[in-house]
């Protein structure tokens, strides 16, 4: 698939990083954005960290890095990774039970760990997954985290378990090489030369396959890709996280497009 190859416009990371400024968004706040690959951040109940305040304007834990991550991604993927995928110039944040999910084929969701689906929101999402479309989850940590992960997850698809990926596995090679499990750290750790955080100290790159071997869902454990794609072009980042974060985010766009 012509998507699948870099082009000849592929920069350097470096020079992408080092732009120094937040990417913005070609398309007004209100109007369309359309494209074959469209970021969409998952809208979902996060109601022990919501009532605290948590999260953008108080919103709620699936604001988490929202919205400079998302742009950010988006410029990443179309201006440094050098795909000819058409990327949409606006990213979308979407509730569950809006029909619209139903248009694109990823939904991306941040700190998994705070969250609550009803029944109703799990029978959608698993209708989403038997469509064809693709979960990923990023930045939970430690053990408390882990669990509440896996009990949504077995809510959504009860007949299927989250396994490690091996890092033979197609998606680590679909668009870029990954060689490695990474562990990325929120901003403020990172200054400090920590990686971990609540006792999350081995980071896994893991998903879930259906009965056809087909990964549906990749999960991000003890990882916080999110926050290296919202702080790409401040300096204080080390690129030595903010690069792997960006490889496996276009890679999992990359598999999720093409299987």
């Amino acid at each position: 698939m012509a998507l699948l190859l870099p082009t000849m416009g592929q920069r350097s990371f470096d020079d992408f990083r080092q732009r120094g400024r937040r990417a913005t968004s070609d398309a007004s706040p209100g109007g369309p954005s359309f494209g074959e690959y469209t970021f969409v951040r998952t809208i979902y109940n996060s109601p022990m960290r919501g009532r605290r305040g948590y999260g953008y304007y108080g919103a709620g834990t699936w604001t988490t890095d929202y919205p400079e991550a998302d742009n950010n991604f988006i410029v990443g993927l179309r201006e440094w990774a050098g795909t000819n995928l058409k990327i949409a110039p606006r990213p979308e944040a979407l509730e569950i039970m809006d029909d619209r999910i139903f248009d694109y084929p990823l939904l991306y969701a941040v700190e998994p760990g705070f969250m609550e689906l009803s029944d109703e929101q799990a029978k959608r999402l698993r209708e989403y997954i038997m469509r064809g479309g693709f979960f990923m989850v990023d930045d939970f940590w430690g053990e408390a985290e882990w669990e509440n992960v896996q009990e949504q997850f077995h809510k959504i698809l009860p007949e299927y378990e989250i396994k490690d990926l091996p890092l033979s596995h197609p998606i680590f090679h679909s668009y870029l090489d990954i060689e490695e499990v990474v562990q990325v750290p929120n901003v403020y750790n990172a200054q400090r030369g920590i990686t971990s955080e609540k006792g999350g100290i081995v980071p896994h790159y893991m998903g879930v396959e259906n009965k056809n071997g087909r990964l549906v869902a990749f999960v991000s454990r003890n990882c916080d890709l999110g926050d290296a794609w919202e702080w790409i072009n401040d300096p204080v980042y080390p690129v030595k996280y903010g690069l792997p974060a960006y490889k496996v985010g276009i890679n999992v766009v990359i598999y999720a497009m093409s299987h």
